[in-house]
Formats: C-alpha cells, structure tokens, sequence
C-alpha cells in the first residue's frame, strides 16, 4: 500500500528521543509523504528545519486557535514573510494549521475569526491549499470560506460532522482528513457518515502525537499507525483498504500538487 499522512506533528518534543526510527518505520509500512503542521510563529523554524532533513516530509505553516494567547498581530506579517521566502519550495504545500475552535470556551470567537480570515487570505494570495482546524464551528467555517473561494481549496482536519457539512465542504473544493478519531468505538455519528461520502472527498491523516487510534488505545500516534487507520476506515466504509489507499493517496497528490 502507497499511504500519504496528511497531518502530523513530527516536530513536537514527544518524538525527538527516537524520530529518525519512527520515520523509517512508518516508510517501511508504506507511508511515503508525511505533512508536518506548524502551529504557532515559535516552532516554524523547528518545522522547517525538520522537512529540509528529510524528502518525505512537507510542510505547512500557521497560527492555531487553540494557541490563540500566543499569537500576536505581528505573527500574520511574520507568517505572510515566511510563505514569501518559501515559494516555489518543493516541501511547502500548504497555510496550516489553522481555523476556529468553538469547543474551549476561553477562546475569544471575534479574534479566532479575525486571525482565521487573515490565514485564509494569505492562502489565497500565495495559491496554497488551507489545513483546517474545526471544532464545533463547522456553520461558522463554511460561511466563511464561501467569501473566499480557494482556488486550491484544502483538508478538515479530523472530521467529524454531518453528511449535509461534508457536502459543502466537498462543494468547496475540501477534502475531508480521517484519522484514528474516525475508529473510536463512539464515533457512532461519524461512522454512519462515512458510507455516503464520495471517495474523492477523503484523504488519511494521524495527527501524530494525538489522536491514536483505537486499536493503539493510550499511545503515542504515528505515522506507521496509518496502515492500521486504513484498514479500519475501509471497513466502516465497505470498501478494500487497498481502494481507500489508493484513492486517499490519489486525492492527496491532486491537492497538493505532487
């Protein structure tokens, strides 16, 4: 199987006493592309520094809600600077992570939309696909991203919403990140969900460290968990996992351009 992990965060401490394994591992089961997510202006530069040592990995960079109190106006300029010097990289493939989360209520929801538009348009600007952040504020997001019309579109990460919310999103141009989340036994919503959507809409992801699996309950996320993740999913949509591999990837290579 040709698997591509469309979110993690390879860069996080959780990973630094045996990373050079962990990516071997997960090349070996087959993930040949991992896309590592910055999340805000403190560790672009450890981002960065992690995808230029390694031709599998790529990366995004953005200011996530849920560091809302560390982000300042003069981190939209910075991140604005970092996408200009990095144009035209072969291992920039996207703004993220970033978006609205309405699940912690000390997020202030007029700075997330403010700082969230802002992101939005530089991914406009610099063509880029967005990697999106939503948490209870799917309404909030598509209402948004019909003002701004992505060309390239992008992915929800760990999606979790209804057929109707799906729909939208794929008439956006989105696709729809599915990781260990989507196998959790309670994901009851999700998993009748999951049989009505159009494969071109799905790409896999792990949000490694976070996030593991239910067949990995309580341990740390991976990428050489996604084959695993694959098989699950496969099996909730009524598909061959070998299928799932091959659309997900497929999508994935459409979107960002590989």
């Amino acid at each position: 199987m040709r698997l591509i992990d469309t979110h993690t965060h390879l860069d996080f401490p959780d990973f630094d006493h045996d990373r050079p394994a962990l990516l071997a591992n997960a090349r070996a089961v087959g993930v040949e592309k991992m896309v590592v997510l910055g999340v805000h202006q403190d560790n672009w530069q450890r981002v960065w520094d992690l995808v230029s040592s390694d031709p599998s990995l790529h990366a995004a960079f953005g200011l996530h809600p849920v560091y809302l109190d560390q982000h300042r106006p003069a981190h939209v300029r910075e991140l604005g600077d970092w996408l200009s010097r990095l144009r035209g990289e072969r291992q920039l493939c996207a703004v993220g992570e970033f978006g609205l989360d309405y699940y912690l209520p000390e997020l202030d929801r007029e700075r997330q939309q403010r700082l969230f538009e802002a992101q939005l348009q530089l991914a406009v600007d610099f063509n880029l696909p967005a990697l999106l952040h939503v948490r209870r504020s799917h309404a909030a997001v598509i209402a948004t991203l019909k003002r701004y019309k992505l060309a390239r579109g992008g992915i929800i990460h760990a999606f979790a919403g209804s057929f109707e919310e799906a729909r939208e999103y794929h008439k956006l141009g989105f696709k729809l990140g599915l990781g260990g989340a989507a196998t959790w036994p309670q994901a009851l919503r999700l998993h009748k969900v999951l049989p009505q959507l159009p494969l071109d809409s799905l790409v896999l992801e792990t949000d490694s460290p976070d996030m593991a699996p239910a067949m990995f309950p309580g341990v740390r996320n991976s990428p050489a968990h996604l084959p695993q993740i694959a098989e699950a999913l496969a099996q909730v949509i009524g598909i061959e996992v070998e299928q799932l591999a091959q659309i997900s990837t497929r999508n994935a290579c459409e979107l960002f351009g590989w």
